[in-house]
Parts: C-alpha cells; structure tokens; sequence
C-alpha cells in the first residue's frame, strides 16, 4: 500500500493522481490517496495513511506542500512513513528522500535567458526549455530511523547523501 499526498486546489493534481494510480496498478500496489490544503488536512492526510498501514508515501509536487515540509516531513517521521519528497528540501530536514528536477540547472537556464534578454534577445523568440537533469537526494540518518538499508547501488548513483 503506497500512499500519495496531492493538493485538490493544485491544477495538476488530477492529472499527477491518476498518474500515481496507473503507476502503482503497474506495479502491483494499491494507492492511497488523501488531499489536503489546508494544515488541518494534511494532519487528517497521515491519519488516513497511518489507518491504511502504508508503507511508503509520495508526495506530489506542489507549492503550499513546500511551504508545509517541516509539518510534512515531521509527520512522516513520527508515524515511520518512508517518504519520497519533490524536492531537496524536505530530505534535509528530515525527509527519506527525493527525486526531482535540477535547481541548480534550472537556476543556470534562467541565468542565461536574463542574459540574453539584457543583450537584446525577445521573450518570445526564446525557445521553451525543460530541466533534463534530476537529481536523486537520500538521508541516511532518516533511513536508519526507518529501520531501512540503502542498497550500495541506490547509494551509488545518488547525486547527494545526508549522514
């Protein structure tokens, strides 16, 4: 059982829930979803994956769930959900883990547009980029609280460990 936090007042969360769904189906699992935007619902969020049983949790990109990743990563820790987050953030005050786009790389792109901005270029003749780079951001310290083993190739390929 996979549990998978989204943000109903999120307009991607339609989309990134069903996507979870086909993903865990795919895998053999069943999704537990709970939606929650406010503080109140994401502590409602836990109790509904804590009465599940789940014994892992997603959460989905979203920025009042950055805002929140203290309450967030809080809240894993103390029901023992291994939790993987959509950003570096979370893993550093506490969360498992997290796999998600560059900031550094999207940080260099937008750098380079005001550049070429400043030198003259149009917005609009700029063409739309996507980060390609993700970064994979494990915390040892929570993993071992967990009770679980990073596998050496799992350790291996991550771009940052936190001991």
């Amino acid at each position: 059982m996979i549990g998978f936090l989204a943000n109903p007042s999120n307009p991607n969360s339609e989309q990134d829930t069903e996507d979870a769904q086909a993903a865990a189906e795919q895998l053999g699992h069943k999704l537990i979803t709970a939606k929650a935007s406010t503080v109140a619902e994401i502590d409602m969020a836990f109790t509904t994956f804590v009465q599940a049983n789940v014994g892992g949790l997603v959460v989905d990109p979203d920025g009042f769930f950055h805002a929140r990743r203290v309450q967030i990563t809080t809240l894993a820790a103390r029901h023992g959900i291994p939790a993987i987050h959509p950003n570096s953030k979370s893993v550093t005050l506490g969360g498992l883990m997290s796999y998600a786009s560059s900031a550094q790389d999207a940080y260099r792109s937008m750098g380079n547009y005001t550049a070429r901005i400043l030198k003259g270029d149009k917005p609009a003749s700029l063409p739309v980029q996507q980060s390609t780079r993700v970064e994979l951001v494990l915390n040892l310290k929570t993993a071992k609280a967990l009770g679980l083993t990073i596998p050496p190739g799992v350790l291996a390929i991550a771009d940052e460990v936190i001991e």
